[in-house]
């Protein structure tokens, strides 16, 4: 399998192709991209939870302690005392990095149920919950968290599957075929329970109208198609001094069919705004 640098970067560039495109059709604030293209890099690592006292696993229940410890303190701090918050914030923050983290290890094996798409849809669709949720973005924006969350996702399993074939050698290694697959065969209780987890969240997720509309929209791949190329110059060098001779024609703004129509106030671009 590919080592924790190599999904690391490839993750990485990834999500930032993504996310260039995403600038391009001007769909959503840079606050917004920031964000779901961290989503994207999450999930080029997120497989390898289940690998017992590995850099990615410690390092994602660190983070997943430290997520919950202040959304917890957030929420309740109206309501409690210093001292309260503070049993509250440590509380949850040990019980979740080292409690969770060691019950998770437990009922998990590596290449097992986390390496499968069924976990990759599960992961996307709590991507979704929680930016709405808890971030309180726009559906457009959360479920465009979620589909980075799961390219990255998409990203670790089909490396993984890329490292088990030696091209050098002419020969397949054993663990092909045990990273990228729909369900794990090796344990159907395993894999109903995420088929389940994946139905419930379903229904605890906002609509995606909005971000279907957004990324069918004709005009952002027309603006998309427009921008992929330099019409005169690269970087400020002029290489086509007839058209850039030419004055730009003033059009007037185009919807790129952006997620959306959500307010600015919301953190949402509006590219139909002047």
């Amino acid at each position: 399998m590919a080592n924790f640098p190599t999904h690391i970067v490839v993750g990485t560039i990834v999500a930032g192709s993504l996310a260039t495109l995403t600038l391009a059709a001007d769909v959503i604030a840079p606050e917004n991209l920031v964000a779901v293209t961290m989503a994207g890099s999450l999930g080029s690592v997120l497989p390898d939870i289940d690998l017992k006292d590995s850099r990615p696993s410690r390092a994602l229940f660190a983070g997943l302690a430290v997520f919950f410890s202040f959304a917890l303190l957030f929420h309740f701090a109206p309501r409690l005392s210093i001292a309260e918050m503070w049993i509250l914030w440590i509380g949850t923050l040990l019980f979740v990095r080292y409690g969770v983290h060691t019950m998770f290890h437990r009922f998990t094996s590596h290449r097992g149920i986390w390496h499968s798409l069924i976990a990759g849809l599960v992961c996307a669709l709590a991507t979704v919950i929680i930016f709405y949720y808890v971030f309180d973005r726009p559906d457009g924006v959360a479920w465009l968290g979620g589909g980075f969350l799961l390219i990255g996702f998409l990203t670790h399993l089909i490396l993984d599957e890329m490292y088990s074939v030696d091209v050098l050698g002419n020969h397949i290694k054993r663990s092909f075929g045990t990273a990228f697959k729909p369900i794990d065969m090796r344990n159907p209780a395993g894999s109903v329970a995420m088929a389940v987890a994946a139905v419930a969240l379903l229904f605890l997720t906002p609509s995606i109208t909005v971000f279907y509309d957004g990324i069918t929209s004709r005009p952002l791949w027309a603006s998309l198609n427009q921008r992929l190329l330099p019409q005169d110059n690269w970087f400020g060098v002029v290489i086509n001094r007839q058209v850039a001779a030419k004055p730009a024609p003033v059009e007037a703004p185009q919807t790129t069919g952006s997620l959306p129509t959500a307010p600015a106030a919301e953190g949402v671009a509006n590219p139909a705004t002047p």
